[in-house]
């Protein structure tokens, strides 16, 4: 009788853990089923719209080791970053205007506005955050790594003015211009 009783309790707890099981995978399957939260759909308001007439002809790639160090008496915070970023620099074609184009016959002068950096930023899904440290007494500084970001897109920006940007997306320029000029059929173009 004694054996008879442990047989049904064992089979009784045996039938609960299968039981349990089978409802866990199906809980679990149906809850994959079940959609994320819903999105909330909201207006989107336009800010600002502006005309651009830049004739992009250059874009460098860079990446810059930023190192920001905020050190007081009772402790420090350092960020170390690897900027990945990239500088663009062309040539803005609403600056030039009709008493800027001489045209004599098949041939073609033209004064051209100095070339110029239009656009530098930080890809972000490249750069990294190598350290955020913060001392022993100091509270962690969230804008430092927002910091370190902006000094690395005036690090890139430099860096891309020193290695002649500026000279190679004026050249780039002349080259698309000549190339623009000749296929509307002018065979001299000149560049002031």
């Amino acid at each position: 009788m004694r054996n008879g009783r442990r047989f049904v309790g064992g089979a009784a707890w045996l039938a609960v853990l299968l039981v349990g099981v089978l409802s866990g995978v199906v809980f679990s399957r149906f809850i994959r089923v079940l959609p994320g939260p819903a999105p909330v759909n909201t207006s989107t308001v336009i800010q600002q719209i502006e005309g651009l007439a830049q004739l992009v002809t250059v874009k460098y790639v860079l990446e810059k080791v930023v190192i920001l160090e905020d050190v007081k008496i009772y402790g420090e915070n350092r960020v170390v970053l690897v900027a990945h970023g990239v500088v663009k620099a062309g040539i803005d074609l609403a600056q030039i205007q009709p008493e800027h184009i001489e045209i004599r016959g098949r041939n073609v002068a033209i004064a051209m506005p100095p070339a110029a950096i239009t656009d530098a930023y930080l890809d972000e899904r490249r750069t990294l955050v190598l350290e955020h440290s913060t001392g022993l007494l100091r509270r962690f500084d969230k804008n430092l790594q927002q910091a370190a970001r902006l000094e690395g897109i005036d690090q890139i920006r430099r860096a891309a003015s020193y290695n002649g940007i500026l000279e190679e997306a004026a050249e780039r320029a002349r080259l698309q211009l000549s190339h623009l000029f000749r296929q509307m059929g002018y065979e001299e173009i000149e560049f002031r």
